[in-house]
């Protein structure tokens, strides 16, 4: 059962950047139609590739199942920047010097990009340079921070060593990347969706995307029996809508992240700052009606794996008391991300030899650098166009370390929980539950999900994932069922929220249970 609010957290989960602004409602597809590129995907990536793409003339069609913006984008801690944890050392380890170079390439390339864009439209989103420092608190984290550092000179990247940093955390060792960026990534995207909107893009929200019909002209086909044909299909969703014989449900695994918004006591020294060990704590600031505050993130787990969400939430709340002191926490909410079995994205052809269906995904929790560095790599496949981060990103790639290692860890991992799911039992009664209160429960033997809403009513699904069938456990923190196998999310009332799933968990009718006996229901 979820836990209690506690301290200066927030009841509701809802995030300040979707919070502080005003979205443009866009109807659903409910036609037929032919374009010249259809993407599926309504966040950086998609939208971003839809601005690039209609700047060439192109006519363009972006589909997105919820709203825009509404998904990871919308949820992410916003720093732009090519420091992506401990990652150099090991892509110069497993990948090789040139391609570890491209990476980095590829990132600034893309912070480049947003810093030029900001200034050419004249987007007023908050951006602001920063540098970016990553820091350990033990002697082990403190030997990688070394090592990493001696890939940072291998690499010519702009940065070195830092002796200390303006936070009252006692640290072992840190290092610096200058000329990082961060900003608030839902007015420049709502900025470029309506540039794009008035280069002619047709935007369909509500409208999901459930296959593609193959062929030198594909067909994205939706939920409600609609087809887009297109001579490209982009799959932009976080998690692809459509994985053809690319098997990525195997090939990447999710994990959730927490964020808290706080009023701090001190005022923040500016930069951004990362720990190089876990638990991970990064820190930002953001202006917040008109105060600066900072975002403290950290907490992460495999989607459905975490303990009870709220006591993450808790730690990044006791964190923030410990450093900076604070006042007030307004906002709080959670992230999802998608890692591929060697850390780079998959940008690119889905399949080898299907040129015209490509996906973007696989960013980590760096979406604001890796999705542009996607959307424009998609531009210049799509436009035929050279690009050198071309074979890095391809999804068709395969380097013996780490990938056959992490394919066997993460698919025995999925196979542990599938099975563990089934085998669980549970004597919970539903008419026990407390308004916002959840539990797994048993109906003939059959495992269910349970959840009283804070007004009181009921609701039950079946647990059982409708992905690959693995058992979804409860999300307190979110209100959510997750799957711990492949990431899928589905709302208390057994909507999908996040993919691979296409299909909701099956409600259960309880004025049925209601009626039966305590025996007869099986508790």
């Amino acid at each position: 059962m979820p836990q209690k609010d506690n301290g200066k957290l927030p009841a509701k989960t809802v995030s300040f950047w979707r919070d502080s602004v005003d979205f443009h409602e866009f109807p659903a597809l409910e036609e037929n139609i032919q374009v010249d590129v259809c993407i599926v995907g309504g966040g950086i990536t998609g939208i971003t590739a839809a601005y690039l793409l209609a700047d060439e003339g192109l006519e363009v069609a972006v589909l997105e199942a919820n709203q825009l913006l509404n998904g990871t984008t919308g949820h992410t801690t916003a720093k732009i920047t090519a420091q992506h944890g401990l990652i150099y050392d090991e892509l110069i380890t497993n990948l090789g010097k040139s391609k570890a170079k491209l990476y980095y390439e590829a990132n600034m390339h893309a912070l480049r990009f947003v810093k030029e864009t900001v200034k050419k439209l004249k987007i007023d989103c908050d951006f602001s340079d920063q540098d970016a420092y990553m820091y350990a608190t033990s002697e082990e984290y403190a030997d990688k921070i070394n090592k990493e550092m001696k890939a940072y000179k291998k690499l010519g990247i702009d940065g070195g060593n830092a002796e200390t940093i303006p936070l009252d955390v006692s640290i072992k060792n840190a290092v610096v990347m200058h000329n990082q960026a961060q900003f608030h990534p839902l007015k420049y995207l709502t900025h470029l969706t309506q540039v794009m909107k008035e280069k002619g893009v047709q935007i369909y929200e509500n409208t999901t995307a459930v296959n593609v019909e193959t062929g030198e002209h594909p067909a994205v086909l939706t939920r409600n029996d609609c087809r887009v044909t297109a001579k490209h299909v982009l799959a932009c969703s976080h998690f692809p809508f459509y994985e053809g014989l690319g098997f990525y449900s195997t090939r990447m695994y999710a994990d959730r992240s927490y964020i808290v918004a706080a009023k701090p006591k001190k005022d923040f020294p500016g930069g951004m700052y990362i720990s190089a060990g876990k638990p991970t704590r990064s820190m930002r600031s953001v202006t917040i009606n008109g105060e600066e505050m900072i975002l403290v993130v950290g907490e992460s787990h495999k989607t459905g794996q975490g303990k009870d969400t709220m006591k993450h939430y808790q730690a990044l709340e006791d964190f923030g008391e410990h450093v900076f002191g604070l006042k007030d926490i307004p906002y709080r909410w959670s992230a999802q991300d998608l890692t591929t079995l060697d850390k780079v994205p998959y940008i690119g052809e889905i399949t080898t030899g299907q040129p015209n269906i490509l996906i973007a995904t696989g960013y980590r929790k760096w979406g604001m650098s890796n999705g542009t560095a996607a959307a424009l790599l998609l531009r210049d496949i799509v436009l035929d166009k050279k690009n050198p981060f071309r074979d890095l990103f391809t999804p068709s790639r395969f380097y013996a370390t780490p990938s056959i290692k992490n394919f066997l860890v993460q698919n025995a991992d999925v196979a542990e929980h599938l099975i563990k799911g089934k085998l669980e039992t549970s004597d919970a009664d539903p008419d026990t539950l407390g308004n916002d209160e959840a539990a797994v429960i048993s109906i003939d033997g059959d495992r269910k999900g349970a959840y009283r809403d804070q007004d009181g009513e009921l609701h039950i699904v079946d647990t059982t994932c409708t992905h690959v069938g693995c058992e979804v456990e409860w999300n307190s923190g979110d209100r959510s069922w997750d799957c711990p196998c492949h990431g899928s999310r589905f709302s208390y009332t057994g909507e999908v929220i996040e993919g691979p799933a296409e299909k909701p968990l099956p409600k259960h009718d309880h004025t049925m249970l209601e009626n039966l006996t305590s025996e007869e229901s099986g508790y």
